[in-house]
């Protein structure tokens, strides 16, 4: 696989039938290695390592309910209230960051209201804080450390 733009990080791995899985330590299960599984497993060390934030409080692609629409979020960080604190949108390293990234994220947090937004294909990363007020988000150069 591609090296990210992230600090390096050891992974589990296995092989089963000519593909590979990576250990996913918040599903506590191998998922099937896939270029934007990729992404999300370095995002989610990412968090805990370098952010700091608990594991107990990340949720890995989980449904959600968009105008009626089944969708999955990549990585969702909750506050000790249960609120939504972060929200990150992985995409395959390949893949451009665009508006429809952006557009993406944006309908996702009309319904999890989230403080900050996170897009990512691994290379490069955007960081957004919500105005909920303005109805904008504003990009920052990264997001906060974890803190009480």
């Amino acid at each position: 696989m591609q090296k990210l733009n992230f600090p390096t990080y050891s992974f589990r791995f296995k092989s089963n039938e000519n593909k590979v899985s990576i250990f996913d330590s918040i599903r506590k299960k191998f998922v099937v290695l896939q270029p934007e599984e990729w992404v999300r497993q370095h995002c989610v060390q990412y968090l805990i390592d370098e952010k700091k934030y608990p594991k107990s409080l990340i949720n890995v692609e989980k449904e959600l309910i968009v105008n009626d629409l089944k969708k999955r979020y990549d990585i969702v960080v909750f506050n000790p209230n249960g609120s939504i604190h972060l929200i990150v949108e992985c995409k395959a390293s390949k893949i451009e960051i665009d508006q429809n990234t952006f557009d993406q994220i944006a309908r996702y947090n009309l319904v999890l209201n989230a403080s900050y937004l996170m897009v990512t294909n691994g290379l490069n990363h955007y960081y957004c804080q919500m105005d909920f007020e303005q109805e904008r988000y504003n990009f920052l150069k990264d997001i906060p450390d974890y803190s009480l």
